[in-house]
């Protein structure tokens, strides 16, 4: 029997890509939702005759359940996820469906791993914060942390140019990342950090060089910390391409009045101007990303970096193949963790690489040994 797959949002940037990946990978046919009939129109996906237009509002609990029990594989990508519930998970396990999401905040990876047992009760896997980061970058660390006896510092950093290929929810979700203060896992206690704030050059690879980065709320700050526990610091950074929009971004967090940047009408306009920004700047810029992993830590006594790189000329599609290749794992049977888990806790290293080869993904890696005197 055909696989059935339903992407909600899937007209947005990263679901698109989600969609085309699953396309090109697997033989399932792809439901793509949106809430508005003309979104459906514009439906533009390899294999089109295997891809149907649902029209959907989540609110829309009745017809959000029977899209789901119709599936053989839900996979949420209607973003922001800053305020969303968990319904969609709920309901999944409630009918048995495999999930997975492209979430990108911390509020809902707390709120999806309260589901934690429900799903290991009723034999779902439901994997969160899939895409490139998080999500490829999640399992870039866990490759970087089976290297050593003794993991004990990872260190992130991204760098996206212009908009990344996405649209305007990415931008939301950035400014909504600037409203407050966040807790991070440093020196093996969590500590109170500013967004924005810390400013770190960082060596990333051909075409970047040397590119500033800033500290940023991502879900991983929050996992990564209790899928290894004998790491004693973890840092998310984030930078833009041109530098410039990372001192406006700055600006954003720390100079406008706080009351200002928690207003909903505030956001929407701060997002629409980056939007129409960065589709200028992009002819100069391009739309693509950098990630970076570099893990510290012990082997055989010795103190070693553990540093591995990826570099993709389109953000939003690099989600599409993060997000597209568990999809095709779980739908082909060789993924299976029941229960609700982030990226570097249920997808194992050699699945990862072999899929990310199957998309053209090159992922680098360099070790560099640390003298322990100096």
């Amino acid at each position: 029997m055909t696989d059935r797959v339903l992407i909600l949002g899937g007209r947005g940037r990263i679901g698109n890509s989600v969609a085309a990946d699953i396309a090109n990978h697997t033989q399932a046919q792809i439901t793509i939702t949106g809430r508005s009939p003309e979104t459906g129109n514009s439906v533009n996906l390899p294999l089109a005759n295997r891809v149907d237009f649902l029209v959907l509002d989540l609110a829309e609990i009745d017809k959000l359940t029977q899209a789901i029990a119709n599936s053989n594989l839900v996979i949420h990508c209607a973003g922001p996820f800053h305020h969303r519930d968990a319904n969609v998970l709920k309901i999944c396990i409630e009918q048995g469906i495999n999930y997975i999401d492209v979430s990108d905040h911390r509020s809902y990876t707390i709120k999806a791993l309260k589901y934690h047992e429900q799903a290991v009760q009723a034999g779902v896997t439901a994997i969160i914060n899939t895409g490139i980061f998080p999500g490829i970058s999640n399992s870039m660390v866990r490759q970087c942390v089976e290297q050593f006896d003794q993991p004990e510092k990872i260190h992130l950093s991204y760098l996206v140019s212009g908009s990344g290929g996405a649209g305007v929810t990415v931008m939301r979700t950035t400014f909504l990342g600037l409203q407050y203060p966040f807790t991070a896992w440093i020196d093996s206690k969590w500590q109170k950090i500013l967004p924005y704030t810390q400013r770190q050059i960082i060596d990333f690879p051909s075409p970047y060089g040397s590119s500033g980065v800033y500290w940023f709320d991502m879900p991983e700050t929050y996992t990564i910390p209790q899928t290894f526990p004998s790491v004693k610091t973890v840092v998310t950074k984030f930078g833009s391409i041109p530098d410039f929009y990372n001192h406006l971004t700055w600006i954003t967090a720390h100079i406008f009045p706080k009351w200002l940047m928690q207003r909903h009408y505030m956001i929407e306009f701060l997002s629409h101007v980056s939007y129409f920004m960065t589709d200028f700047t992009n002819n100069f810029s391009g739309i693509g990303v950098a990630v970076r992993s570099a893990v510290t830590g012990k082997k055989n006594g010795q103190t070693f970096i553990y540093c591995s790189t990826l570099v993709h000329e389109n953000t939003a599609l690099a989600s599409g193949c993060g997000a597209g290749s568990i999809a095709q794992l779980l739908l082909e049977g060789k993924l299976k963790k029941l229960g609700v888990s982030p990226v570097e806790a249920a997808l194992p290293t050699n699945l990862f690489i072999p899929a990310m080869e199957s998309r053209g993904m090159k992922i680098s890696q360099s070790i560099t040994q640390i003298d322990d005197q100096e």
